[in-house]
């Protein structure tokens, strides 16, 4: 159960997700050094979204290691269980094939956040999930939901599924925004998660729906 953090804001320009096939293999580390054939780099509008890549940990560690940036969900404590973690929901792509993406910007390729669909690892048992983080001079932007719609899209479209959850800290209401902007509704508040629950399925109209 991977919970968003801060990123909300007005929706951007978005548009038709296309794929761009990778130059080379994402390196992955530690438990996960099974290969597999990448996924393929997904444009949007504004961004690019990547398989996960060791290069990419320092970037990230930047921001899931900022305690404020992450205060409404998990903040690591070191470079090194950055890595891991993320290492470890790139695997997902291997057995479940899908697995959370690095976030750039189309215009520089600079890392500005992660996220996608997963079923998170460490807590299994909550099913498909959308999730994501940005770092905080790119919050308000539209990023995420532009990353949640695409997400949606390839969720419902290339992979058939039936229904997207997320879950998000109460005092979190940029996070919800977003969800509420890309289709989601609240289910309720599940106490053991401490977190409202929200549920997205396919719309008439939408792929796969």
């Amino acid at each position: 159960m991977a919970t968003v953090a801060d990123s909300g804001g007005p929706v951007g320009a978005d548009g038709p997700a296309r794929l761009v096939e990778p130059a080379g293999r994402a390196r992955l580390g530690g438990a996960s050094r099974r290969r597999f054939r990448p996924a393929p780099i997904v444009e949007t509008s504004r961004l690019a979204l990547h398989p996960f890549s060791d290069d990419h940990v320092d970037a990230l560690f930047a921001i899931q290691g900022d305690r404020e940036a992450m205060r409404h969900t998990h903040a690591v404590a070191s470079r090194e269980e950055c890595a891991e973690r993320l290492r470890t929901f790139a695997a997902l792509e291997a057995t479940l094939g899908f697995a959370p993406w690095t976030v750039k910007l189309r215009s520089d390729g600079h890392v500005i956040g992660w996220g996608g669909l997963s079923i998170d690892p460490f807590e299994p048992g909550w099913g498909v999930e959308v999730s994501y983080f940005f770092h905080p001079a790119h919050w308000g932007q539209g990023y995420a939901t532009e990353l949640v719609r695409t997400t949606l899209d390839h969720g419902f479209g290339a992979l058939s599924l039936p229904a997207i959850g997320a879950f998000v800290r109460p005092a979190n209401a940029a996070s919800a925004r977003v969800l509420q902007k890309c289709g989601f509704l609240r289910l309720g508040y599940e106490r053991e998660l401490e977190r409202d629950r929200y549920e997205a399925r396919p719309r008439p109209g939408r792929a796969g729906g």
